[in-house]
């Protein structure tokens, strides 16, 4: 008789994103089963429904859409969290109506989409993945728990792009055109301040097609990782000690090894915790000590990730870094460079002066006019929610929003990127993190800045800094090698176009 795999236990976990005060994008996934197992090929269908808000797809300018990277962990038992091999061809899954799912080549997850143009709400039911758990070495009666994780990313097209907006900015690229694929050609990288050319063909330069993560990591997605690791590994992925043997926690805010709320990062765990197990972390931005309220900061975007910390994060959900030439590809997509511009596309900037609704999933800026959290702003004292410049009525500007619709690249944090400006970045390939990291909890992924953040470098500015880092291609800290953890500094990942 064939055997199945046994349903133990499944547990649902959806990154939630939030881009307006009226209207949420809540990507989520639900309903989540297994069904059609074939014990022969060793393979499972892992269905699931997912939706997001404020969707959209356009054969017009500029020529994009929006999608879900959807990826599953697995465990066996009360093992480690595993990363599942998917299928990686695309006829062996199941897109819902109106939609389309693209595996990676690796088999590390998918991108669903719509496949028409449209916008609004994307309500998608009964997606099938097919997961290879033969190549996992799953037993065919095993005991598995499942995570299905969905993550909002923009589709940034192939196309010529101007790097340097011709402005003043501090280190900026003398503008010039990127019409080649690869760095090491002709018309393939930017000039100006000595700029030397990456020894290798597979430098990411943006003109070839990738997917950008539409938020920056929000608190939430940050302790959805930080849940899934072992003992060792959280504690490598936070501030406070929380290293085997310790039972009691007082700086339980754990980012920035802290008893209370620093600069709105709420990311926490429990005062007593066990001595060698895993910890349970959870959002208390009100710091009432109950976790995942309506107005605990689950939709901030999370500072003090240190390089090292954003490096694991990317590797964990088979993602990569960022180079500082696809940071101004996103941002300024195949529109004509304007001098000393913001991701929206012009030199108007309007700071936030204050926070309405603090913490919940429709916190804004309480200035309506506001794009931009920038300038150390008394009542503005730390990163805001992801998404927080859009709604129903916003255009570009007003939203804060990139040429392809990506969100808060001028601003609130410093972007953590790939720098081509020393050896360490310009030796960077491209290559995609594998879904495990090593047993310290950092990334493994080969040709990426190491922990030390050599050939990392920061764009776009932050909420302390004054207007002219928010500038698209102002260069100040494309230099700036810091590795620690910075109460300005968050994660943007990418993943290369199948």
């Amino acid at each position: 008789m064939v055997t199945t795999i046994k349903r133990y236990l499944f547990l649902v976990l959806s990154a939630l994103f939030i881009s307006s005060a009226a209207f949420a994008n809540n990507a989520t996934v639900s309903n989540m089963t297994m069904t059609g197992q074939d014990a022969t090929n060793d393979y499972v269908l892992v269905e699931f429904d997912t939706s997001w808000e404020n969707s959209w797809r356009t054969s017009s300018a500029p020529n994009n859409w929006d999608a879900v990277w959807v990826f599953v962990k697995y465990k066996v038992g009360s093992g480690d969290w595993q990363n599942a091999t998917l299928s990686a061809t695309a006829g062996q899954h199941t897109a819902p109506s109106g939609s389309t799912i693209t595996p990676a080549s690796d088999g590390k997850g998918a991108f669903i989409y719509r496949s028409a143009n449209g916008s609004g709400t994307a309500s998608l039911s009964d997606a099938r993945l097919r997961w290879n758990y033969g190549t996992d070495g799953v037993a065919d009666d095993a005991q598995v728990a499942l995570k299905v994780i969905a993550t909002e990313m923009v589709y940034v097209p192939t196309g010529a792009f101007q790097a340097g907006s011709g402005g003043t900015g501090t280190y900026e690229f003398t503008r010039t055109d990127i019409i080649a694929g690869s760095a090491t050609q002709a018309g393939g990288y930017p000039t100006g301040q000595g700029q030397p050319v990456p020894s290798n063909d597979s430098w990411p330069n943006g003109y070839t097609a990738f997917y950008c993560m539409k938020y920056a990591v929000t608190q939430e997605q940050y302790v959805d990782f930080l849940n899934t690791l072992g003992r060792t590994q959280q504690n490598t992925r936070t501030e406070t000690d929380l290293a085997s043997g310790i039972t009691s926690v007082t700086n339980r805010y754990v980012m920035s090894n802290s008893s209370v709320v620093q600069y709105r990062n709420g990311i926490r765990c429990d005062a007593a915790i066990p001595a060698t197990g895993t910890i349970t972390f959870y959002c208390d931005f009100n710091g009432n000590g109950t976790g995942g309220e309506s107005d605990d900061g689950q939709h901030i975007a999370s500072n003090y990730l240190s390089w090292a910390d954003g490096a694991a994060y990317a590797d964990w959900a088979a993602l990569r870094p960022m180079t500082e030439l696809e940071f101004e590809k996103a941002c300024r997509g195949t529109a004509a460079a304007v001098a000393d511009e913001y991701a929206w596309g012009s030199t108007s900037i309007t700071q936030a002066t204050g926070i309405t609704n603090g913490g919940a999933s429709n916190e804004t800026a309480s200035n309506s006019s506001a794009n931009c959290a920038y300038g150390n702003h008394a009542s503005v004292q730390g990163p805001m929610r992801a998404g927080c410049f859009a709604s129903t009525s916003s255009d570009r500007e007003g939203a804060g929003a990139t040429y392809y619709g990506i969100m808060e690249m001028s601003g609130n944090l410093w972007k953590r990127c790939v720098t081509i400006g020393n050896s360490d970045g310009r030796s960077f390939t491209g290559s995609h993190g594998d879904g495990v990291l090593d047993s310290t909890g950092d990334a493994n992924a080969s040709s990426w800045p190491g922990t030390s953040a050599s050939g990392g470098d920061l764009r776009g500015g932050r909420w302390t800094n004054d207007a002219t880092h928010a500038r698209v291609s102002d260069r100040t800290a494309a230099y700036d090698t810091y590795s620690g953890r910075s109460r300005g500094s968050e994660f943007r990942c990418v993943r290369s176009a199948p």
